[in-house]
This record gives structure tokens, sequence and C-alpha cells, in this order.
């Protein structure tokens, strides 16, 4: 195939590759729709926490009570960015007695809430300083009674951030974190859902980024070559609105050159990580194959 005919296929690919991004980000922020976020809902409301295996994150119903009996120093900060603004953030530290490289922990639709926070806590304790931002900062939203943003303000504000301040602000955070005495200059990216959608976005918008993990988002930019960091995704079997927008994604990578790694889990759902009681026991299993995945990752693009 010639340089022309590459470049007519690239661009049908990325023009495949936008369709499926408008149809992700109007799925993620639309109110009142049956989506898949009805199940995160449950989740948070009380249902059972799945059986908590030490070496895998807390579901959102065991979050809160991960996080009470984490050894390890978690704090909260604000950071100043570049604009001029603050963003606050939840930094948990490892216990480690070398230095640890930087892991931004991206929030779903619903913000910085307890089970984001006990993501953070998890990498922390696989040695990673890990560094959850709430990107919602600047609309001072109202809490509910755990403390969490409220989920119909959150899922609103959400839908009027600008992307490019979003990461503007998590370059910033990032070059914040790497130069604490207790990081390298080492950093990678995970994110949920929209956060899982803005994980693969950074890759494009950071050059010095080091590794990209996405949990069920999709791309809402479309600047594959400037991608250097390699890419992990990770994405329910029954999420078919998500799942969608891969094979372009694939297919645009795989002709630039760049290393992306899709992983789909038989019949889990779209947020498999944070309710881990659904989908007759696929969500489970998925965590279980996903988070070693996620590890595994990051210790090779950040540690090596």
């Amino acid at each position: 195939m010639n340089n022309a005919s590459k470049l007519v296929v690239l661009r049908r690919l990325r023009h495949a590759a936008a369709a499926c991004a408008l149809v992700t980000i109007a799925g993620c922020a639309s109110n009142g729709s049956a989506d898949e976020h009805a199940s995160h809902d449950s989740a948070a409301a009380g249902s059972p926490a799945a059986v908590q295996e030490p070496g895998l994150p807390a579901d959102a119903a065991g979050a809160r009570a991960r996080l009470d009996a984490s050894p390890r120093h978690g704090e909260y900060q604000m950071i100043r960015t570049s604009n001029g603004d603050s963003v606050r953030a939840f930094i948990v530290y490892p216990e480690r007695s070398t230095k640890a490289p930087v892991v931004l922990v991206v929030h779903e639709i619903f913000g910085l809430t307890t089970w984001v926070r006990a993501v953070a806590d998890q990498l922390a304790a696989e040695g990673f300083i890990a560094i959850a931002p709430d990107l919602l900062t600047s609309k001072n939203l109202p809490t509910d009674s755990t403390g969490d943003p409220v989920q119909s303000a959150a899922t609103s504000a959400i839908r009027t951030l600008d992307r490019n301040v979003i990461h503007a602000q998590l370059r910033d955070i990032a070059s914040w974190g790497m130069n604490l005495p207790a990081a390298t200059k080492r950093y990678g990216i995970v994110g949920f859902c929209w956060g899982g959608g803005a994980s693969i976005d950074h890759a494009m918008s950071a050059p010095d980024l080091d590794a990209s993990v996405i949990y069920y988002g999709s791309p809402g930019l479309t600047s594959y070559d400037a991608i250097r960091a390699p890419v992990l995704g990770l994405y329910g079997g029954s999420d078919a609105r998500v799942n969608a927008t891969i094979p372009a994604t694939d297919s645009i990578m795989k002709s630039l050159g760049k290393t992306y790694e899709p992983h789909i889990f038989d019949g889990a759902g779209h947020g498999f990580a944070r309710q881990q009681t659904g989908q007759n026991g696929a969500n489970a299993a998925a965590i279980r194959q996903a988070w070693p995945l996620t590890v595994a990752w990051f210790r090779k693009y950040l540690e090596s």
C-alpha cells in the first residue's frame, strides 16, 4: 500500500473512531437513559460487597472499610496548576524503601468518590504513588451522607469540563507528583468509564506519559499519531456500546505502530471493577484478570 492509500485508510479509521467516541460521550453524559451507569448507582446504594480479596481493589460497597483498614498514608492536597487554578487530589504513598513511580487515577462521571480513593490505595499497595485528582474541584459540588459528590450533580457538571483544561491539569498534577522526594520521574494513568476515555485521550495529549490503562472507556480525541505511551484496554464483554469503539482504535494504533493491547472479559458488564457482584459472577472474574494485568503493565513500563 502506497503512502497516499495509507493516508486515506487512516482518515477513514479516524472518522470511525470519532463517531464511536461521540456515541460513547453521549452515553456517559446522558441523564435518564437506561444505560450501564444504573449498575454503578446500585452498587453505591448499599448492595452487598463482593468477597474482598486483599490483592484486588475493593468494590464500591467495600471501599470505605478497605480505606479505614489501610496501613498506608493517604492525604488530600491542593495542587496548583499552570492556569492559575488548583485541583484537590487524594494521594496515597506506598510503603517501600526506594523511590516510586506515579500513577494518576482518573475518576468516573461520579467524581472523586470513596471507591476511587480505594483504588488509589490499592495501587499504593502495589508500590506506586497514587494520585486521584478531583477534576470537578472548581464545581464545588454538594456531597451526600457518605461525603461523596451527589451523583446527579457530578454527572451534570462533568459535561461542562473543557478537555484541553483537563489534560493540562493532569500534566501539571503528574509533574507535581514526580517532583515529590519519594517519586521517580515516570508516570502512568488509569481511568474508569469517563476516566477511561480520559486515560487514552491523555496519551494523545501528554508526550511524556509512560503508560496508560483504560477501564471500559473510549477515546474522545483522534490524535493517535501523538501517542507515545503503551495503552492497555480492559473491557466487559457485555458492554457493547463501548466495545464498538475497540476495532477502530486497534486498527489505527496498529497502522501507526503504537502499542495497544485490548482485553475483553466474557460476560462482564460496564463498571465491573466498581460493581464486582454483577453479571452472575462475570464481573468478579473480570477484575481478577484485569487487575493483575494493570499492575503488570505499570511495572513493565514505569519500573523498568
